[in-house]
C-alpha cells in the first residue's frame, strides 16, 4: 500500500532525473503547461462572435452621451460606430494583427473581423461619397474624409502605428460627424436618404456577397464555363482565358472564406437595419420595407450556432455535411434579393 503511496513521488523524482535542470526544467515544463492550458480557454472565450446590437438604442445612445437628437442618418452612422466600436472591444478585443497567444492562433475570428472590417470600410466610403453629399460637385464633409482613409489601414499592423488606433481615430472622426448632423450650426453636415444614394452603397454590398457566394460554393471544387465577355460582342479582356475554368477554394481556405461570411452578414445585419430607419420614407415609397426585412432575415440565417467542432467540407450530397455550400445559400438568396430591390428603387 505505500508504494502505491509513494507512486506520484518516485514519478516526479524520476522526471527530475531525466530532465537536464533536474526540478528546475520540472517546475518549468510545469508553468509552459499551464500557460498553455490558459491560453486554449481564453482562445475560446475570445472566439464566440458578439451578438448583434439594436441600431435604433445604439444611436439613442450615442445621441445622449453628447446632448443630441436622432436625426436623419444618425442611426446608419450609429451602426458603424457601433460595429467598429464592437471589433476594438469584444472580449479580446481586435485580434487580426495580434502576434502572440492566444490571439495568434484565432484564425476564424481573425477572418470574421475581415469581414466586418470590409463591410464597415463599404460604408464609411458611401457616407464620405454619397450619403453625405448632395450631388457629385458637392464638397465632402471635413469628418469623413479624415475617417474613411483611417478605416484602410492595414488590419495586420500592429505597431507603429498598430491598426486599432487607426481604427480608433476614425472611429472619432466618425463620432463628430455623427454630432454635427443633429448641430443646427453646423449644416454642412448632411446625410440625404434619396434612392440613388442607396441604391449607390447596395452595389457594392452586391458585388462583396456576389464574391463571397462563389468563394463559399467552390468549397467542393467545379468547372465553370468561361462567361467573362458574355452579353456584349465588342467586348475584350487584357489577356485571353481558357474556354471552361476549374474553380476551388484551397482546402486550408474553407473555414477563412466560411468565417469572413459569417462576419460580412454579421456587420450587413446592423447597417441593413439602420438604413430601413433612415430610408424609412424611401422605401415606403417604393414599398420596399418587406424586401429589405427579407434581406436581413435571410442573412440573420448565417449567424446560426455551428455545432460542429470544425467546418465540414462534405461532397454536397454526400453523407458529410458541406457547411459553406449552407452558408452559399444564405448569401445568394440574399444577394439575390438586393439585386430586386436595387431595381425597385431605379424604378420612378
Amino acid at each position: 500500500m505505500n508504494d502505491m503511496n509513494d507512486l506520484p513521488a518516485n514519478w516526479r523524482e524520476k522526471l527530475d532525473d531525466l530532465l537536464p535542470g533536474g526540478r528546475t526544467a520540472s517546475v518549468g515544463i510545469t508553468i509552459l503547461a499551464a500557460y498553455l492550458l490558459v491560453c486554449v480557454v481564453v482562445g475560446m472565450y475570445w472566439s464566440i462572435a458578439p451578438a448583434p446590437f439594436d441600431v435604433r438604442a445604439k444611436a439613442a445612445a450615442y445621441a445622449a452621451e453628447d446632448g443630441r437628437e436622432v436625426v436623419t442618418g444618425s442611426v446608419t452612422t450609429a451602426a458603424l460606430m457601433g460595429v467598429m466600436d464592437t471589433l476594438l472591444t469584444k472580449p479580446g478585443g481586435y485580434t487580426h494583427n495580434d502576434i502572440f497567444p492566444p490571439g495568434v492562433w484565432l484564425d476564424n475570428m481573425h477572418n470574421w473581423e475581415y469581414g466586418v472590417l470590409i463591410q464597415s470600410r463599404d460604408l464609411a466610403r458611401a457616407l464620405r461619397e454619397v450619403f453625405s453629399r448632395s450631388q457629385s460637385q458637392s464638397t465632402e464633409d471635413v469628418d469623413l474624409v479624415m475617417a474613411e482613409p483611417r478605416f484602410n489601414f492595414d488590419s495586420d499592423s500592429w505597431a507603429l502605428p498598430a491598426s486599432e488606433s487607426e481604427y480608433r481615430d476614425g472611429l472619432m472622426y466618425v463620432h463628430r460627424y455623427f454630432n454635427r448632423l443633429s448641430d443646427v450650426e453646423s449644416p454642412d453636415a448632411q446625410f440625404y436618404a434619396r434612392a440613388d444614394n442607396l441604391r449607390y452603397w447596395l452595389t457594392t454590398v452586391n458585388t462583396r456577397l456576389g464574391s463571397l457566394s462563389q468563394r463559399l460554393s467552390a468549397s467542393v471544387g467545379k468547372r465553370r464555363i468561361n462567361t467573362d465577355l458574355a452579353g456584349e460582342e465588342a467586348a475584350s479582356q487584357s489577356t485571353s482565358a481558357p474556354s471552361e475554368l476549374e474553380v476551388t477554394t484551397p482546402w486550408l481556405e474553407i473555414d477563412d472564406v466560411f468565417y469572413e461570411a459569417r462576419g460580412t452578414a454579421w456587420a450587413l445585419i446592423q447597417f441593413l437595419e439602420a438604413a430601413e430607419v433612415d430610408f424609412a420614407d424611401v422605401l415606403r415609397k417604393k414599398n420596399a420595407q418587406v424586401s429589405l426585412q427579407q434581406i436581413i432575415r435571410e442573412l440573420e440565417g448565417t449567424q446560426e450556432m455551428v455545432w460542429s467542432p470544425m467546418i465540414l467540407n462534405g461532397s454536397g450530397f454526400g453523407v458529410m455535411a458541406n457547411h459553406s455550400l449552407v452558408m452559399a445559400s444564405y448569401i445568394s438568396r440574399a444577394n439575390a434579393a438586393i439585386i430586386d430591390l436595387r431595381d425597385l428603387l431605379s424604378q420612378g
